[in-house]
């Protein structure tokens, strides 16, 4: 396309003498294919940039009649290229040309049908954002970048040396009257690129003056009052966005954005370049390491991935939290950029944090509801849970306590019991008054997704669906949701008014059950698909017991250990005769061996190997033990007798055991039924093949997780997929979202025990407790909940092994992570009293600050060399 010289002058005119112009710019670009020479001719007649210019002025210097003109500028205010005044009671009308940013790009991005008809546009304003600030960004002097960071007000310390144009509440009252929500520009370009981060433009953005005055008349804002702002402003904290303001004139500015830092480009050159100062407020976040739990809810929500989780136990070598270099006094070459930052950020010192919440699967902040329920805050310890596990009461009850298992308590004495202080608190979930709902802090309830599985992965994912308001509809087979909870592991284990209860908030949320349908049979996915779902979660679970592969598998009173436990789960009572073996030797092999003997049977336990290395949990075997089941060791099957087609004997290379029965609870199998997969594939043990980060399949559309993806592992493990799965799903089914970019790569490592300097430690020497049995009935759980003081004497057994830390030079000052800690661990300090630096005043202050800048390189230079 031949270059446009006409064109040419334009974007040097709007970039005022910052960017160097060719037919290659993104400035030049974003124009090149849709604008007119007419309008360029009208844009031209426009005396100056940000300046005031009515219309009979421009019309005379256009040489074009008003009619013509007051067209032309009408169709380029409406496009998005220029700010237009009407005077009230008169009929004048003024016009202004933005900069490029913040103004033009983020203009006409707010004309979504005229981007998606350019969608050059989308692309040319991501360019700008970035190569626009490849000289600038490490020139730039903290108040002078495109926008900056205004904390949360709320976070301001009081006893601050306060500027009135660092406060939101400023410019809502200043403009009152003058108000709009408008989508958030940034994220509309990540979503026309198709790379959004899946925050979307909701309509974060808030406007004011007469921006939001021309945006309210062309229909693309919505007006708002003033409390309506302040809602807003709410609103978007709670979800965790930072505030920005423009920088263009001091103590005023067209917009307060709400940006993540996976979307914004303003914060998104902050992170690209390594140079805060082009977003920074005046505050700078600092963390009480004695209050800190390292729980990660700031982590994930810092502007600028200032805060990672660490450690703060006396260690024998010391542990350093290097902070980031910056370039006042460093040549900050390409080097020293971070061209990922959306996609490698990292919330974990490599020197590692608590143990507990890296070793669990879900990664529940374990220490920090510790730390709630010592203080008696049990709501709100719930809440930290159900971040991450929206089924504490049950896994309370069955979970594998990996989180026990690494536990640095332990190598004192013994473990934390985590699991029996997750009972205490959840057991709130029992009753309806006291459990807890999460509020929705979206609405995508115009899109139905369809989990196919009522277990564990499959209620985890529509939980964290739910939350966001899609409208879920879980499918099952079984006659009531579950999965192998329900029809897998003994009432003694896990009761069903536990279960239910867990259940009944799923329902509370919106998500609907559909039991009794079989997908694939009853009804399939393609025909769901016809009824507007938009995607598909399988979490179908492994339901098919594994056969022994022997002979005499065929032979009356051979069972399959799930088989077994959905009948006596469904109450009935399998003829057993008077002797079982239960081949096996993992928790479902426990359970089995634990139901039989209820059902007045005895029962033995052959396995294959070494008591050593049993699978199951040793709780499970010791409480087996207990009930009378007896054990043999290295005992491999390779033959079950009978006679007149009944089982009389399971014959293993040690020997013969004479039974009645034989149970073979080796193992379980994916049974995919008649499900219509599509390009889904499966390998040769039946699982599904899937991305092992995203759980998308070749099946675009279907994304599995649980036993069904993994094969047979634990409920955590399945709950943990679940919400990932969510995610994954959320990101799908909106418009130009991306499964991978801004999403936390749950990369944990644990802290280092053998480090940790145990004579230097203070800690409670109170032993672990127990909780107490009672007698119940046979398939009722005897384990009770811990008492009040128990809990208390439990959870000050822990050593409160993580902490955050704050690299001062890279934060931003935004004030979000104060709104996240439920310890009072972080504040907001004042270290500087910087104002914004006016537009008008840049051309003498930004060469000053070079200069001085470059004089401290020299410096630095001299002083290492």
């Amino acid at each position: 396309m031949e270059v446009r010289k006409n064109l040419i002058k334009l974007c040097e005119k709007i970039s005022d003498g910052h960017y160097k112009i060719t037919p290659d710019c993104a400035e030049y670009r974003v124009f090149e294919k849709w604008i007119t020479d007419n309008q360029i001719e009208v844009l031209m007649a426009i005396k100056g940039v940000m300046k005031i210019n009515f219309l009979r002025n421009i019309a005379r210097r256009a040489k074009m009649s008003l009619a013509q003109t007051r067209d032309l500028l009408h169709e380029l205010t409406e496009i998005g290229l220029l700010v237009q005044v009407t005077i009230p009671k008169t009929s004048f009308e003024i016009y202004l040309q933005p900069l490029y940013t913040p103004g033009v790009f983020e203009f006409l991005l707010l004309n979504e049908k005229f981007c998606r008809a350019h969608p050059e546009i989308a692309y040319a304003f991501e360019q700008h954002a970035t190569d626009s600030q490849t000289e600038h960004a490490m020139n730039t002097p903290m108040g002078a970048g495109i926008m900056r960071v205004i904390p949360v007000e709320s976070a301001i310390p009081a006893e601050a040396k306060q500027i009135d144009n660092e406060k939101v509440s400023t410019y809502i009252e200043k403009n009152e009257g003058h108000l709009c929500a408008l989508p958030c520009q940034c994220r509309r370009v990540r979503k026309l690129m198709n790379e959004g981060a899946g925050d979307l433009d909701e309509g974060f953005c808030l406007f004011m003056g007469h921006p939001a005055d021309m945006f309210i008349r062309l229909g693309r804002g919505k007006s708002l009052t003033k409390q309506e702002a302040y809602d807003l402003i709410k609103h978007v904290e709670d979800v965790g966005c930072v505030h920005q303001i423009t920088t263009l004139e001091n103590g005023q500015t067209f917009a307060i954005c709400n940006c993540q830092p996976e979307s914004c480009l303003a914060l998104g050159v902050t992170q690209y370049y390594n140079t805060p100062k082009t977003s920074q407020s005046n505050y700078v976040a600092e963390i009480d390491k004695e209050k800190c739990v390292a729980c990660g809810q700031c982590t994930d929500k810092c502007g600028n991935n200032a805060i990672k989780m660490g450690q703060k136990l006396c260690t024998k070598e010391p542990v350093e939290y290097p902070m980031a270099e910056l370039p006042d006094d460093l040549e900050w070459g390409p080097e020293r950029w971070n061209p990922q930052h959306r996609s490698n950020r990292k919330y974990v010192f490599d020197s590692g944090t608590a143990p507990c919440k890296t070793a669990c699967p879900a990664h529940i902040a374990v220490q920090g509801y510790i730390k709630l329920a010592a203080q008696g805050k049990y709501l709100e310890a719930l809440e930290l849970i159900k971040k991450e596990n929206p089924f504490p009461a049950i896994c309370g009850r069955i979970c594998n306590r990996r989180c026990e298992n690494e536990c640095t308590r332990g190598k004192i004495d013994a473990a934390v019991a985590i699991d029996e202080v997750k009972k205490f608190i959840a057991d709130r979930e029992l009753d309806k008054k006291s459990r807890f709902v999460p509020k929705k802090l979206h609405d995508f309830s115009d899109k139905k997704i369809a989990v196919i599985g009522a277990g564990p992965a499959g209620m985890a994912c529509a939980y964290y669906l739910a939350c966001d308001n899609y409208q879920v509809t879980v499918f099952d087979k079984n006659a009531q949701p579950g999965g192998m909870l329900r029809y897998g592991i003994p009432a003694f284990r896990l009761e069903r008014a536990v279960l239910d209860a867990e259940i009944e908030v799923l329902k509370e949320l919106g998500v609907e059950f559909r039991c009794g349908v079989e997908v694939g049979k009853d009804i399939t996915i393609q025909q769901l698909r016809e009824e507007g779902y938009l995607a598909f979660y399988l979490g179908i679970g492994a339901q098919k017991a594994s056969p022994l592969g022997i002979k005499g598998e065929d032979l009356k009173g051979v069972f399959g250990g799930i088989d077994f436990l959905r009948a006596v789960n469904a109450g009935e009572k399998p003829a057993l005769g008077k002797k079982v073996v239960v081949v096996g030797g993992g928790n479902v092999a426990m359970d089995v061996a634990r139901a039989a003997v209820r059902l007045g049977v005895d029962v033995t336990v052959a396995y294959r190997r070494k008591e050593s290395d049993m699978p199951a949990d040793p709780a499970e075997v010791a409480e087996a033990k207990e009930e009378g089941v007896k054990f043999l060791f290295e005992h491999k099957p390779v033959e079950i007798k009978g006679a007149k087609g009944k089982v009389t004997a399971l014959i293993c290379e040690a020997g013969e055991i004479k039974c009645d029965a034989v149970i073979a609870a080796i193992g379980q199998q994916i049974e995919w039924g008649k499900l219509d997969i599509g390009e889904l594939k499966t390998d040769e043990k039946g699982r599904a093949v899937a991305d092992g980060f995203t759980y998308q399949t070749a099946q675009s559309d279907i994304f599995v997780g649980g036993d069904a993806l993994t094969g047979p592992k634990f409920a955590i493990d399945a709950i943990a997929a679940g919400k990932q799965g969510a995610i994954s799903l959320h990101r799908f089914v909106q418009e130009g979202q991306s499964l991978t970019i801004g999403r936390d790569l749950l990369a944990y490592t644990a802290l280092d025990k053998d480090n940790v300097d145990f004579d230097h430690i203070s800690y409670d020497s109170t032993p672990r407790q127990v909780p107490d049995r009672i007698d119940v009935a046979e398939f009722k759980d005897a384990r009770k909940t811990f008492s009040e003081e128990q809990l208390k004497k439990e959870t000050a057994r822990c050593l409160g092994c993580g902490a955050s830390v704050v690299d001062p030079n890279k934060c931003i000052g935004c004030g979000i992570c104060t709104t996240r800690c439920k310890f009072d661990a972080i504040h907001l300090k004042k270290r500087t009293n910087q104002e914004s630096i006016a537009y008008v005043k840049r051309a003498e202050a930004l060469p000053e600050y070079i200069a001085e800048r470059q004089k401290k390189i020299e410096i630095r230079k001299m002083r290492e060399s």
